[in-house]
């Protein structure tokens, strides 16, 4: 133990008194790993964003709902027909008390796709969608209020005529949303006040989101009938886990609909995660990139390292003549050298993990995700850094290892 520090001692003030070289040195080592570093968390950055504003998307979640079966009709055209038995409250609330996964779990009905919605003299066209909703379908589907607030437990379960209105409608009938709030409007030819306005969401091919009158399940129930189907969705913590959730969902979901075993299902369950796996994939194929990268400039830092510890033998030939004669091993000789091999490297990859990591955070305040402390790589920059070092000066150890006393202190 004793002679370790001895040697650490020589290695750092080998360094001081050489410290133009020794930094330059540093610096170098730093910079290539700060750049890595930087690559890395950034790539964990962006996972961590995509995993976040995708989640509004679906990429968490999964939906069962009624087949669509797709037949040939006439002509030969493939036309899409429900031939499936609707989903029934009874089955969906049944679903919901037993799927006991970690998650959660809402149950969802459309009244109408093609309500028209008035206030006074202001009308929308006839394509909002009435959704009648439990408590946890907001929540599921990532739905913030812009104005007002969400439903109470009291007005979900108690058939309330109540609602929250898209951005759209509040926009089109009250021009500003915050105008929306506590306003009486026609849904058709029935009355609702508005207690919200949902965030704008926008909306692709198949629905727009902002066009979306929202009540509770049990008025849309009372005002639509009760013989439609009904909608789960299921929303897991992790992306990872949502494969697993969805076996055992279809599981318990053809227990509860009592398919016998070898039937095809009469439900589909699907799933929005196809855009998420190709951007995930794409981040996959930057980090092996980085990592390439990392390897060519860690070389580079290996040689440089290398060249300036074979300098330093050199350097310090009478010094080392003059260790030997006092009677130092050589084994004594190989760990000075090693040792300081190894510090220099150690420092540089400190100061660059420590600037990658602050440089790749500097992604996150752009995606608002946190702070990201990459701990597997950092473990890895370290232990790369161990290596450059050892790599870098296990040769001039050995070489100023073997040096002869005698030629040593003649050395000039």
């Amino acid at each position: 133990m004793r002679e370790l520090l001895f040697n650490l001692t020589l290695a750092f003030r080998a360094i001081r008194n050489n410290r133009l070289r020794s930094w330059l040195t540093i610096a170098i080592i730093g910079l290539g790993l700060m750049a890595l570093i930087a690559i890395l968390t950034s790539i964990e950055v962006l996972k961590a964003a995509v995993y976040s504003n995708f989640s509004s998307m679906g990429s968490n979640s999964f939906r069962i709902s009624n087949a669509i079966i797709r037949q040939k009709g006439g002509g030969g055209m493939q036309r899409s027909r429900d031939q499936s038995k609707n989903i029934s409250y009874d089955e969906a609330k049944a679903f919901k008390e037993r799927f006991d996964f970690p998650s959660v779990v809402s149950i969802s009905v459309v009244g109408t796709p093609i309500a028209t919605v008035k206030f006074g003299s202001e009308k929308t066209n006839p394509n909002i969608r009435v959704l009648g909703i439990d408590n946890e379908y907001l929540q599921i589907a990532d739905t913030k209020m812009e104005q007002g607030r969400t439903f109470s437990d009291y007005e979900l379960y108690s058939g309330s005529y109540s609602c929250i209105l898209g951005n759209s409608i509040a926009k089109k009938l009250f021009k500003k949303t915050e105008n929306a709030v506590n306003k009486v409007i026609s849904v058709g030819d029935v009355k609702y006040r508005v207690i919200g306005v949902a965030e704008a969401k926008g909306g692709s091919m198949m629905m727009n989101s902002d066009n979306i009158v929202y009540a509770p399940l049990s008025t849309v129930r009372t005002v639509y009938g009760g013989d439609k189907s009904y909608l789960l969705n299921v929303s897991v913590n992790s992306i990872a886990l949502k494969t697993k959730a969805s076996e055992e969902a279809e599981g318990l979901f053809r227990a509860i609909r009592k398919l016998p075993l070898g039937t095809a299902n009469d439900f589909s369950i699907s799933q929005n995660d196809s855009l998420v796996q190709n951007v995930l994939d794409l981040i996959g194929y930057i980090r092996a990139a980085a990592l390439v990268i990392a390897i060519i400039t860690l070389l580079g830092s290996v040689i440089g390292l290398m060249n300036i510890m074979l300098v330093s033998v050199a350097e310090r030939t009478r010094e080392i003549g003059v260790s030997k004669a006092l009677g130092a091993r050589s084994s004594t000789i190989k760990q000075q050298f090693l040792s300081e091999s190894v510090i220099i490297s150690l420092l540089g990859g400190t100061i660059g993990i420590t600037l990658g990591i602050a440089a790749g955070n500097m992604v996150g305040l752009v995606f608002k995700t946190g702070f990201i402390m990459p701990w597997l790589w950092v473990a890895v920059g370290f232990s790369l850094c161990a290596v450059v070092g050892i790599l870098s000066g296990i040769f001039p150890a050995i070489k100023a290892s073997k040096l002869d006393p005698i030629v040593a202190l003649r050395y000039e």
